[in-house]
C-alpha cells in the first residue's frame, strides 16, 4: 500500500525526457518507435524532450526527435522556439537540422490546416463583412501618419474571398493597389488564389492531400542562411496575457457615473478596458562571437523617436555562469537530473544551456474594446476560421488572432484595439455587416419582416437585415487575366526570407539611441531589402521569394517606420549645428520623412 502511494520517479513520468537527459539514443530511439509517448509533454521547466535535447547539445537525439515528428514551431515556457535556442548554441549542424524540420513543418500545417479551414467554414452561415484597420501609436506625428486599410470579406459556403487595397512599402512609398485573396474547398483539395486587379494576374496554388511525404532534402537551408541567423540576434515578441485584466469603462460625472455604452455601425455595445497589456521583446547573444556584437554595435540605428520618449522598459541579463569557464557549457550550473525533474526544488538563477545573455524590452498598452451580445456573426464560427486563414501568411492577423483568442468578456468585439508592435497599435472595426448600409455588387441583402409591440401595446411590423446571398461568381477568376502558378511545387514558398527581414527590422528598431556610422561593409536596411529581391528573383529553388501573400505589408509596420526614419540620419554635415537648429531639423527631417512614406504611387 505504501509502495502504491510513493511518487513516481522521474525516469517513470519524463522517460523520453529521462532518455534524452542521459543522451542515451538507443532507449530514446525504441521508445519514439513505439509512438506510446507524447512528444510534447512539457516537463516541470517548460521543455519539451526536444527543447531539453538542443539545451543540452545532444545533436543526434534531437535529429531523431525532430525524424518523429516531434514540433519544431512549438515554444517553451520561456516564449523561445526550438530554432531560437538551436541558434543559440552556435552549431550550424543543429541549426541547419532544425530549420529545415521547421520549414517542412509549416508546410504540412498549411496543407492540413487550409482544407480543415475551409470545410469548418462551410458549416457556417453566409455573410459579408468589412474590417477596417486603422494604425495608431502613442508618438506624435507618426499616429496621425499611419495608414489604414479596409478588408472586404465574403464568404459562401466552403469559398472565401478577401479584399484589401493596403499592399507594402515600395521605396520611400505606401504600395497602394487591389489585391483579392480566394480559397475554394474543391473536391479532395483546396485551391488558394492571389489576384492581381492591377496587373490582372491571377497567382494560383491548389493544395491537395498529401498521400506521400515531400522531399524532405528540398528544404534543406543553404549555409548562407544558416550563417546569416548564427551572426544575427535571436528575437521573440509576444504578448504578455498574465496580468491582463478587463473592466467596464464607466461614463459620466462623479456621483452619476455608470457602465459606458456606444453605438458602434449601429450595433449598441458595452466598453471595455484591458488594462496591463505588455508587448514584450527579447534578445539574446550568446551565439554571436565578438566580431558579430562589433558589427552590430557599428550598425546600430539613431532613433529620434526613441530619444525622445524613451519608447520602452529595458532590462539586460547575463546567465550567472555568463562567460565563466565551465567543465560542461550545456549544464554550466552541474544540475543533477533529480534536481531538475523535481518541481518542488527551486532552481533560482541557474538553468541548463549555454549561459544566456539577454535583454527584454516591455511597452505597455491599454487596449479597448467595444462589445455586443446582439451582432449578427459569431466569433467562433464565422470569423476566427477566416483570421486564421490570413493568419498564415500575416503579422497583423496572428496579432489579432493572439489577443481575440484570449478569455474575452462575453460578446462579439465590434471594436477591438490591439498592440501590432512596440510602436504601434491597429484598431479593428467591423462594418456593413451584410451590406446592410452601403450596397455591395454582388451581394443581395435579405430582409425578414418582425412583429413587435411597441411602448403603447401596439402591434407594429418592421422589416431588418438577417443575413445576405453571395453570388458566387464573387470567386471566380475575373475573364482576361492571366493565371501563372498552376500545378507548380510550392515547397518553396514557405522558406524563411521574411522571418530574415523581421529578424533585420526588429535588431534595427531595438538598438540603443546612438548615431550611427557608415563603415565600409556595413549593411544598411535598403541595402538588405535589394539583397533579399535580388535572391527572391534567382533562379535555385531553395533561394526563391514567396509570391503567395509575401508583400512588405505583411512582414511587418515597424520594418517599414525604421527605414523611414533611418533615411533621416543618412546626410551627414560637416559643420557642427548647434542645439537649436538639431532640434528644428530633426523635428523637420522627422515630419518630411513620415509625409513622404505615405505617399500613394
Amino acid at each position: 500500500m505504501a509502495a502504491s502511494q510513493q511518487t513516481a520517479s522521474p525516469e517513470q513520468q519524463y522517460p523520453i525526457h529521462w532518455s534524452v537527459w542521459h543522451n542515451n539514443l538507443r532507449t530514446l530511439t525504441s521508445q519514439l518507435e513505439s509512438k506510446q509517448y507524447d512528444l510534447e509533454e512539457v516537463d516541470p521547466r517548460g521543455r519539451t524532450p526536444l527543447h531539453l535535447a538542443i539545451s543540452m547539445g545532444h545533436v543526434e537525439c534531437a535529429k531523431s526527435l525532430l525524424r518523429h515528428g516531434a514540433d519544431a514551431n512549438k515554444e517553451n515556457a520561456r516564449y523561445w522556439t526550438a530554432l531560437h535556442e538551436a541558434t543559440c548554441t552556435g552549431d550550424p549542424e543543429l541549426v541547419q537540422c532544425v530549420l529545415q524540420h521547421r520549414d517542412y513543418q509549416r508546410f504540412m500545417n498549411r496543407t492540413d490546416g487550409i482544407p480543415a479551414l475551409l470545410k469548418k467554414i462551410q458549416e457556417a452561415p453566409d455573410f459579408y463583412v468589412e474590417m477596417t484597420w486603422e494604425f495608431t501609436s502613442w508618438v506624435p506625428l507618426v499616429s496621425r501618419m499611419c495608414p489604414s486599410d479596409t478588408y472586404k470579406v465574403y464568404k459562401n459556403g466552403s469559398m472565401v474571398r478577401i479584399d484589401t487595397t493596403l499592399l507594402g512599402f515600395d521605396n520611400t512609398k505606401w504600395e497602394r493597389g487591389s489585391r483579392s485573396y480566394v480559397f475554394k474547398a474543391e473536391e479532395a483539395c483546396a485551391k488558394v488564389l492571389e489576384i492581381d486587379h492591377d496587373a490582372k494576374v491571377v497567382y494560383s496554388e491548389t493544395i491537395k492531400e498529401i498521400t506521400h511525404s515531400p522531399n524532405l532534402d528540398l528544404l534543406l537551408p543553404s549555409s548562407d542562411q544558416v550563417s546569416a541567423r548564427l551572426t544575427a540576434p535571436v528575437i521573440t515578441t509576444y504578448i504578455n496575457t498574465e496580468k491582463i485584466e478587463f473592466e467596464r469603462v464607466k461614463a459620466g460625472v462623479w456621483g452619476f457615473r455608470s457602465d459606458k455604452v456606444e453605438t458602434v455601425n449601429g450595433y449598441e455595445c458595452k466598453v471595455f478596458n484591458a488594462s496591463n497589456v505588455q508587448f514584450i521583446t527579447k534578445t539574446r547573444t550568446e551565439h554571436l562571437t565578438a566580431q558579430d556584437k562589433k558589427q552590430m554595435k557599428k550598425n546600430k540605428t539613431f532613433n529620434p523617436l526613441e530619444s525622445m520618449l524613451g519608447m520602452a522598459e529595458k532590462h539586460s541579463e547575463k546567465s550567472p555562469h555568463a562567460g565563466a569557464e565551465c567543465i560542461d557549457i550545456n549544464n554550466p550550473c552541474s544540475i543533477t537530473a533529480e534536481e531538475y525533474f523535481d518541481s518542488s526544488v527551486d532552481l533560482e538563477d541557474r538553468d541548463i544551456g549555454r549561459p544566456r545573455e539577454t535583454t527584454t524590452k516591455v511597452q505597455k498598452f491599454k487596449a479597448n474594446l467595444s462589445l455586443c451580445h446582439d451582432y449578427p456573426l459569431t466569433l467562433q464560427e464565422q470569423v476566427l476560421p477566416i483570421i486564421d486563414l490570413m493568419a498564415a501568411t500575416s503579422a497583423h492577423f496572428r496579432k489579432l488572432k493572439e489577443f481575440i483568442t484570449l478569455q474575452l468578456p462575453a460578446g462579439f468585439p465590434v471594436k477591438i484595439e490591439i498592440p501590432i508592435y512596440h510602436i504601434l497599435n491597429a484598431k479593428i472595426t467591423f462594418g456593413n455587416i451584410f451590406s446592410s448600409d452601403t450596397p455591395v455588387p454582388r451581394v443581395s441583402v435579405i430582409k425578414d419582416t418582425l412583429q413587435r409591440e411597441n411602448e403603447d401595446g401596439v402591434t407594429v411590423f418592421e422589416t431588418v437585415v438577417t443575413s445576405c446571398a453571395v453570388d458566387d461568381t464573387v470567386f471566380d477568376v475575373p475573364t482576361g487575366y492571366r493565371v501563372i502558378g498552376e500545378g507548380s511545387h510550392h515547397e518553396d514558398r514557405y522558406m524563411d526570407q521574411d522571418d530574415q527581414l523581421l529578424q533585420f527590422a526588429i535588431q534595427q528598431s531595438l538598438s540603443d539611441t546612438e548615431p550611427s556610422t557608415d563603415q565600409p561593409g556595413d549593411l544598411n536596411f535598403v541595402e538588405a531589402l535589394q539583397t533579399f529581391s535580388k535572391e527572391s528573383h534567382s533562379p535555385h529553388p531553395e533561394r526563391r521569394a514567396v509570391h503567395l501573400n509575401r508583400t512588405m505589408a505583411e512582414q511587418d509596420f515597424e520594418t517599414q517606420l525604421n527605414m523611414a526614419l533611418q533615411m533621416s540620419t543618412q546626410q551627414a554635415n560637416t559643420r557642427q549645428p548647434t542645439q537649436e537648429e538639431l532640434e528644428r531639423r530633426e523635428q523637420e527631417e522627422l515630419e518630411k520623412i513620415l509625409a513622404l512614406s505615405l505617399v500613394e504611387k
